[in-house]
């Protein structure tokens, strides 16, 4: 029998981390015994403190009050000095987030006809940080229709009680109803009454469990405001004669250049150019060299690192950035390690550097880079790239079909019937073979965008955008000047936990050439992060850019005191 109506757990399903994270971090910090504070909350049994903080009959101070007591009087406890027994709690209030992908699958459900609760396991907060647990709540019943406190109902898990009292509740029988919660002790009696449990080990296992169970699509992921074409401001500078870069830009103050990958264009940052507009920074996403609007000569030379860098007077843009950010390309890295002058008489000062995915390994000697290509074997698909003609024939045979294959997101329900296999291209003769001739759209690229897509890279042909492929032995012996050289910008690399090209294990051991970087990794983001998880992105860099030193934050950024 198909559900009628789903009941959410809230610590560890639609809150997390739980609060045993968060007692676990404060025993390995204060160097208490492993469960030390589980079993002096716990200890009574129905007459714990926890037990009688979650029927209501003592509040939260009370609560944090008598463990203190307890830890201090515990027989060969050494209670360090600072201990604070409300520690835990106060970071499981500020620090502990909802899942929104599983909040959006409730109102899903609700708006599907399903009966929707939250069973909290809760207390009675009167501590001063008590109203961030009344927006929590707020929250929580814009998306279903009942919130049921423990500390409310005077009966908690895992009470069978409690399943009663939200049976009633909801006005069904226990067979109609699915139960999802993360620990057995809760799971358990919810089976007892005969009720479905749905043990939630990770949010995304609990969303493709859900749907099958009750045949809802879950939403994707509520996505950031991004920009169209006609909304930015597009402008083109002179590097040499007869050689431009096109540029989409927005926003005023302090200057963020934006760098994308292949096979893409400035519209990749469609999501981030709003986010760092509107915290004060006048964000910049170029069309590489090759791509768009930007010039695309011919030549292959014209695509090497060295050539990239030699920029006659990128002052005609209007200021010296202050911060390049890379998707999927090493050049922000190159201009890092090799301090490349810009301009010969006034090299261009560039304060800081951020990378997705793609980390920074010096040159070596005394090793054909070609060869080490040959051993990764991901990366046989720029073997293919070397030979010119071969690939833009493919590519450019049908641009719609190659970039719906190429720039998918690793989520199941974008993925083709057959994978994108970047091993042995070379010996099946293509980069596309076997992949359908007329795929379905994908999610990162709305009709919208795939239609701009399309019509740049027709303009512009792949010859560009290949030819950047097609300089290893160069760039490498180029590089090999600055091989000891170490970056000292702050730098940030974001990594990506299913890129199945630009694994995180490539970027270890990068601390050593880049002392002062800071790492952020986003597990569940495939390849293309600033479209398949934009709203994460943009939380990332604008908290990385907020701490830059020294220079302060723009006076109309929501971060800044001036």
């Amino acid at each position: 029998m198909a559900p009628r109506a789903v009941i959410f757990g809230l610590s560890g399903v639609l809150l997390r981390p739980g609060l045993q994270h968060f007692l676990s971090a404060c025993e390995r910090d204060c160097h208490l015994p492993r469960g030390f504070l589980a079993a002096a909350l716990d200890s009574g049994g129905s007459e714990s403190l926890e037990s009688r903080a979650l029927r209501g009959q003592i509040s939260l101070s009370q609560l944090q009050e008598e463990l203190e007591r307890r830890c201090r009087a515990a027989p060969g406890a050494a209670v360090p000095e600072g201990f604070s027994a409300s520690r835990p709690f106060r970071e499981f209030r500020s620090r502990a987030r909802l899942e929104a992908p599983l909040l959006r699958a409730a109102a899903a459900l609700r708006s599907h006809g399903f009966l929707t609760a939250v069973l909290a396991n809760s207390w009675l907060d009167d501590t001063p940080g008590r109203s961030r647990w009344a927006e929590l709540l707020q929250e929580l019943r814009r998306s279903v229709h009942l919130v049921l406190e423990s500390c409310r109902l005077g009966v908690a898990k895992p009470d069978p009680r409690v399943f009663s009292c939200a049976l009633d509740a909801l006005g069904v029988r226990p067979e109609e109803v699915l139960f999802l919660g993360c620990r057995e002790r809760d799971l358990a009696p919810a089976r007892a009454l005969g009720m479905a449990a749905l043990p939630v080990r990770d949010t995304g296992s609990a969303l493709r469990d859900l749907q099958r169970i009750t045949g809802v699509q879950p939403p994707g992921p509520e996505l950031p405001v991004a920009v169209e074409p006609q909304e930015v401001a597009h402008g083109y500078v002179e590097i040499r004669p007869g050689v431009r870069f096109h540029f989409a830009e927005l926003g005023r103050g302090p200057a963020l250049v934006l760098c994308h990958g292949f096979p893409e264009s400035w519209l990749a940052w469609r999501f981030q150019l709003p986010a760092l507009a509107g915290a004060g920074f006048r964000a910049m996403a170029l069309d590489m060299k090759g791509f768009g609007e930007s010039s695309a000569p011919p030549d292959v030379s014209e695509y090497s690192q060295e050539r990239i860098c030699q920029v006659g007077n990128p002052g005609n843009v209007g200021a010296d950035p202050d911060g390049m950010i890379s998707s999927l390309s090493w050049i922000n890295w190159a201009v890092a390690s090799l301090n490349t002058p810009f301009r010969p008489a006034q090299p261009i000062k560039i304060p800081a550097v951020a990378s997705l995915n793609t980390p920074f390994r010096p040159a070596q000697p005394g090793s054909d880079p070609l060869e080490q290509l040959r051993r990764i074997p991901n990366f046989d698909y720029q073997l293919y790239f070397q030979q010119p003609g071969v690939a833009e024939a493919e590519l450019e045979k049908d641009i719609e079909r190659t970039l719906k294959i190429l720039i998918r997101s690793h989520e199941p329900e974008d993925r083709l019937p057959v994978d994108l296999d970047l091993r042995h291209v070379q010996e099946r003769g293509g980069l596309l073979v076997g992949l359908p001739e007329d795929p379905p759209g994908s999610r990162l690229l709305p009709p919208p965008a795939l239609d701009y897509y399309v019509r740049q890279f027709r303009a512009s042909g792949f010859r560009g955008p290949l030819n950047w492929y097609r300089n290893v032995r160069e760039n490498w012996s180029w590089a090999l000047r600055a091989r000891h050289r170490t970056i000292r910008l702050p730098a940030l690399l974001v990594t990506a936990g299913k890129d199945p090209v630009l694994q995180p294990r490539l970027s270890h051991g990068m601390e050593a050439w880049v002392p002062q970087l800071q790492r952020r990794h986003l597990e569940n983001c495939g390849h293309w992060t600033q479209l398949e998880r934009p709203a994460e992105l943009n939380r990332i860099l604008l908290e990385w850019l907020r701490e830059l030193p020294p220079e302060p934050l723009p006076p109309n950024s929501p971060n800044s005191k001036l």
